[in-house]
């Protein structure tokens, strides 16, 4: 996710964005265990146990199959589809969703069109500040598209979570945000985790070979250099969305509308002569729409969704999502299970969950709760 990308995404970044835009931002900096968030979640009604546990079920699916689905679809024998029109095509469906959502919100065609002309046309400014997330936003899409090419799902999931790294260096340098001690341990433990994962030997993660030629080398820069701008985006979106009052929809078609249209360029110079020879649509099919669908609304979904659970059910999920990514890739794709995989990966987890609980003024107890000072 999730996620969405986006599936936090094949979470795409837009999908933590999505998150910050729903919650205040209180309640936003608390989840994301940058500030003391023992006060916010007491003004907070408790939801039920059982909503709790649906939403970490919901999270882990949707943050598992986007990368499953896009890693058959980018693997698969035959026709393949061009990666960068899945991405203008994603970026066009959540237009459309948000479109309609505010269209419901507002009760009318007229005041529907009238929102539109005060919030866009009659705010240029605002939409040149979108612009820039949105431009990394499909270059990061594109990249996600490399990356699960050329790693298998399993890799690919615990070489993801890189971007909790780089989305807490960019708060504490553009936000001036907080960060607990033992975030930074868990932040160093997530980096030995990945390193160990990625220093395997390549020819051990796989029984056969894959069906198309694959880079790992490739894949997991692609990897690093998303999530570099999965943090920058995400953060700067944070900073310029203070002191303005549009609704997440209302930037989901800010930012999927030059989406769609920076999609477009990047379609036109990377496979413009492929899609004028096959077609745009050449080498779709039920899965590639399928995968379309998850990035589109999957992130919308997850939004809704979070609100619901709190931060260490998160990252259970994430440490869900890397277990089921795991166990399909060993059933699907002849993924071969390492000591060296297991013990990186259980890094990566821990520092997921260690991350998540022990934010700015929490400190671990003897009697194992966690302690708000």
């Amino acid at each position: 996710m999730s996620q969405t990308c986006q599936t936090e995404t094949l979470l795409s970044t837009s999908e933590t964005t999505q998150i910050n835009m729903i919650s205040n931002e209180k309640t936003r900096d608390a989840e994301l265990g940058l500030v003391d968030d023992a006060k916010v979640i007491a003004k907070q009604p408790e939801p039920s146990p059982m909503l709790k546990y649906v939403s970490l079920v919901l999270l882990a699916l949707q943050n598992t199959l986007l990368i499953l689905t896009m890693r058959y679809v980018r693997t698969q024998k035959g026709d393949m589809f061009m990666s960068t029109t899945a991405v203008v095509m994603s970026e066009a469906f959540k237009v459309l969703s948000s479109l309609g959502i505010i269209l419901y919100q507002e009760g009318s065609f007229p005041k529907f069109v009238q929102h539109l002309v005060d919030n866009i046309i009659k705010q240029p400014m605002d939409c040149v500040k979108v612009s820039i997330p949105s431009i990394i936003y499909v270059l990061q899409n594109n990249l996600l598209y490399v990356a699960v090419s050329n790693l298998d799902a399993a890799t690919y999931q615990v070489s993801y979570q890189l971007k909790i790294l780089t989305t807490a260096v960019f708060s504490v340098f553009m936000l001036n945000k907080q960060i607990s001690k033992l975030q930074w341990t868990s932040l160093v433990i997530l980096f030995i985790g990945v390193s160990v994962v990625q220093l395997q030997p390549t020819e051990s993660k796989q029984k056969a070979p894959p069906a198309v030629e694959q880079n790992p080398m490739l894949g997991f820069i692609c990897v690093v250099i998303s999530c570099c701008m999965s943090g920058f985006a995400g953060v700067y979106f944070e900073k310029i969305l203070k002191g303005t009052k549009g609704s997440v929809w209302l930037r989901n078609v800010q930012l999927g509308g030059l989406g769609v249209v920076i999609g477009l360029i990047t379609m036109e110079i990377n496979d413009g002569t492929k899609v004028t020879e096959k077609g745009f649509f050449h080498g779709y099919h039920s899965i590639v729409w399928f995968v379309i669908f998850l990035q589109s609304f999957g992130g919308l979904c997850v939004a809704v969704v979070v609100k619901y659970a709190d931060n260490i059910l998160k990252g259970f999920a994430t440490s869900a999502a890397i277990i089921l990514s795991c166990i399909a890739s060993i059933y699907f794709f002849d993924f071969t299970l390492t000591l060296q995989f297991s013990l990186g990966a259980s890094l990566v987890m821990y520092s997921v969950y260690m991350y998540s609980k022990y934010p700015v003024g929490a400190s671990p107890s003897t009697d194992g709760k966690v302690n708000i000072r």
